[in-house]
């Protein structure tokens, strides 16, 4: 008989349950369903195409083929199953609420028909009901999160899978990664080429790297964009190039106490699909009710602006323009950029994971909706909620001699370090030497930050005062 194992972003052979176990059964068949309901950003669609094309050729050299289709999974796998005449099925699960309830539905009506049905732990650390309170409640707040999830015993991660015996499937039934139209009519992705290497391979040699190279400073330089300190591991954990728990794990055996910062930056991850988990209603709405009667703007041209890295705040600017040439943004700069859309614009904070859905490589429901809360004022952990970032003293502190805005904004690479965090600012021989002139060259400052701060205050009295 013919096992089904159901690929989705879990595009690797190293720790990959699902694939394992169901190799472990006899005959496989590597079903991948593009599902045209599932809204993947324009950025992420690049990154998946080059990524599936990488994962063929690794099941290729395991013995295995990738049959590939589109539509429905719900209608798609019955008939697969069927026509295939496969008496399992096997899938890693995806935690977005609306996915998750879709295929617990489909697996029961598996079930009902006598297929025997497995699902695995293929995207996290532990799932998400795992880590919880005495009283049964899902944490609210990370660092409780964190303490109880260090309790736990993280599984070991599997070997990588090297033989399949490969069910066979009419070719013709399969679909080619062009017919899925992945990639943009328009080439636009010379800078996400530059920058990614989208293919398991490569996401153990950038891990590696940053373990062997990088980790040692991660505390001290993460937050400073022009060091390249971070691991820019979350677009392969995005699709599932990479396992968490592979990571997990060598840190925790090379790099002792060094390695304690990114731990927690991966138990982050789990608590962002724990909120989701236990509160799907945040993917929309506020987890802090009070937030509900907050009075956001509608302002169109700013919220514009912003989107194409044209606020006259050179460090807004330079993490939006790297986010549209790159499909990535800096941590630090995400919170920036974050904290002057939602609080010196007022704009909600909706548009914002909106655009980081379809611009960002990473982009990931849980982390994107979290962030965005959190930095908006109304999530999980967002004490204190009226926390506004001043992007000029944040620009100085962690970009002090202007390196980033420099590469990502070069009408001001010859501002002299003193003025280029606030070109507005500075003295029109200064500005006539570094050949900028300011409404030209580089736009005004769209909002004055002391009275943006001061509205934005303003607003948030209304929601403390309820």
């Amino acid at each position: 008989m013919t096992a089904i194992v159901w690929i989705r972003k879990d595009l690797r052979l190293h720790d990959n349950p699902g694939l394992y176990h169901t190799a472990e059964t006899g005959k496989v068949l590597p079903v991948y369903i593009f599902d045209e309901d599932d809204k993947i950003g324009s950025a992420q669609k690049w990154f998946l195409h080059h990524a599936l094309e990488s994962f063929q050729k690794r099941l290729k050299s395991a013995g295995s083929e990738l049959l590939i289709l589109s539509g429905k999974p719900s209608e798609i796998l019955p008939d697969i199953v069927e026509k295939y005449e496969a008496d399992s099925i096997h899938w890693n699960r995806q935690y977005e609420p609306a996915v998750f309830n879709r295929d617990r539905e489909i697996g029961e009506s598996l079930h009902k028909n006598g297929i025997s049905v497995n699902t695995y732990e293929g995207r996290l650390l532990l799932p998400p009901w795992d880590v919880k309170k005495n009283n049964g409640d899902p944490y609210k707040v990370f660092t409780p999160f964190y303490k109880a999830l260090q309790k736990h015993d993280i599984p070991q991660a599997l070997p990588a899978v090297k033989n399949i015996e490969p069910a066979s499937f009419n070719k013709r039934d399969s679909l080619s990664l062009d017919d899925l139209k992945l990639l943009p009519e328009i080439n636009w992705t010379s800078g996400m080429e530059k920058r990614w290497t989208p293919s398991e391979e490569a996401a153990v040699r950038r891990f590696n790297a940053f373990l062997d190279k990088k980790l040692k400073v991660y505390k001290s330089k993460r937050d400073f964009p022009s060091e390249e300190a971070s691991s820019a591991l979350s677009p392969y954990f995005a699709l599932g190039l990479l396992s968490v728990r592979s990571v997990y794990h060598s840190i925790k055996k090379s790099a002792e106490a060094a390695g304690e910062p990114f731990i927690r930056q991966l138990v982050w991850r789990d608590f962002a699909y724990s909120l989701i988990t236990h509160f799907p209603e945040t993917k929309t709405d506020p987890m802090n009710e009070q937030f509900k009667s907050f009075k956001w703007m509608d302002e169109s041209d700013q919220l514009k602006a912003w989107k194409h890295g044209k606020t006259g705040f050179p460090i807004v600017d330079a993490g939006m323009r790297e986010l549209w040439t790159t499909g990535y943004m800096h941590n630090r700069v995400r919170m920036i950029t974050g904290s002057f859309l939602t609080k010196d614009l007022l704009i909600h904070w909706r548009e914002g994971a909106d655009w980081f859905d379809d611009t960002l490589v990473d982009a990931d429901v849980a982390n994107n909706v979290m962030g965005w809360q959190w930095v908006a004022g109304s999530g999980a952990d967002a004490s204190p909620f009226f926390r506004i970032f001043n992007p000029t003293t944040q620009s100085s502190k962690f970009d002090p001699n202007g390196e980033y805005i420099r590469q990502w904004i070069p009408e001001l690479k010859h501002m002299p370090t003193k003025h280029i965090h606030d070109p507005s600012s500075a003295p029109d021989d200064v500005l006539e030497e570094a050949g900028v002139q300011i409404g030209r060259d580089y736009p005004e400052p769209i909002v004055d930050h002391k009275a943006a701060r001061q509205r934005a205050l303003d607003h948030y009295d209304d929601v403390k005062k309820g």
